[in-house]
């Protein structure tokens, strides 16, 4: 079977894919610099799948290592390139870090996909590379106006990257536009990782209900939506990492010479801020203690996927519905405070 490197293995939506991957049969070789400390992750991943899963701790803005581990491995038939600074309020906070590794990585990665003759690449990009559009659902077709935050340009300006590689290095290019990807593995032993305050909906929704923090924070409420919060498209991680496996064997199975394509992965239903808090509380039965606050810098108003092209092209479509991203997000939750207790306790 193909041999896989994934980068950022060890990541949210990575972790999720590389166990998608060894379930499929294929070797996975992860590149994590392991910024967020996830050390157990190989671990999990080796007891979900039953197989052999390393990560090799390398900063992919380093070129001259990143030669090294291309040149010490043989026959890789592919890449899947994830890692990147990934948070948005904080990418408009420090704009030069969030351009800085997440264009320089990806450009060291290309190269050495060219160098050594790697055909198949699978892009991670995102639903903020279309910022405030004027008519939903968004399709692969839908201008890309504005982006509204750091983190949004990095994936815009990355995709062009990619456009511009693709016929230089002969690639089979997918990029992969997701839309809000949440949850966990149903086991609770993949997900979000604790990182400071939680940055996405999900993982605040839990933190909240476990009282982890005092009340989730709602970024305003006067956006012309319904209910004047801001509208998203949660897709379930495991199903977002079941499309890079079907991403991936289409570029495999692909003729020889360059190909790219733009492809959206989301479940193609909106959901506003309050709705998700409403989701949560009647999955779960547990109240979540929120106030509004003001704006944040960097969201789009609402933005939610066409994926007719995911299915048509790739074979996928989504499985799992809202109520197992809520129930397997707090199964996760659970875990993570088990696990913290267990630690203090020695």
């Amino acid at each position: 079977m193909h041999t896989i490197v994934v980068t950022g293995g060890c990541g949210y939506i990575g972790s999720h894919t590389a166990l998608a991957l060894l379930e499929k049969g294929y070797e996975v070789l992860s590149i994590d610099v392991l910024e967020h400390n996830q050390t157990q992750v190989e671990a999990d991943i080796c007891t979900l799948s039953g197989k052999a899963f390393q990560n090799t701790r390398i900063n992919l803005c380093n070129l001259r290592a990143l030669r090294r581990f291309f040149a010490e491995r043989k026959n890789i038939a592919g890449i899947i390139h994830f890692a990147a600074h990934k948070l948005v309020p904080e990418s408009m906070q420090r704009p030069l870090r969030y351009y800085g590794n997440n264009l320089l990585s990806l450009i060291n990665v290309l190269v050495c996909a060219r160098e050594h003759n790697i055909k198949a690449f699978i892009y991670s990009s995102s639903s903020a590379v279309y910022g405030n559009v004027n008519s939903l659902p968004v399709t692969e077709e839908t201008p890309c106006f504005e982006q509204q935050s750091v983190y949004g340009r990095t994936k815009y300006f990355g995709e062009h990257i990619v456009r511009d590689a693709v016929p230089i290095a002969s690639l089979r290019a997918v990029i992969l536009r997701y839309f809000n990807p949440a949850g966990a593995h149903e086991s609770g032993l993949l997900g979000e990782y604790d990182q400071g305050p939680p940055q996405n909906l999900v993982p605040a929704l839990t933190a909240a209900a476990a009282g982890i923090i005092p009340e989730l924070v709602v970024f305003g409420k006067d956006y012309p939506t319904p209910d004047g919060t801001c509208i998203r498209d949660y897709v379930h991680v495991m199903d977002i990492a079941e499309a890079h496996v079907k991403a991936l064997e289409y570029v495999l199975n692909q003729g020889d010479g360059p190909s790219v394509e733009v492809v959206n992965l989301g479940s193609g239903t909106g959901y506003s801020v309050l709705q998700m808090i409403e989701a949560f509380e009647n999955t779960t039965g547990l109240k979540v203690p929120y106030r509004i606050g003001p704006r944040r810098s960097g969201d789009a108003v609402a933005v939610y996927a066409d994926h007719s092209k995911a299915t048509r092209l790739l074979g996928w479509q989504p499985r799992r519905p809202l109520s197992e991203i809520m129930l397997s997000a707090w199964r996760r939750r659970q875990l993570l405070v088990e696990r913290a207790v267990s630690k203090s306790a020695g």
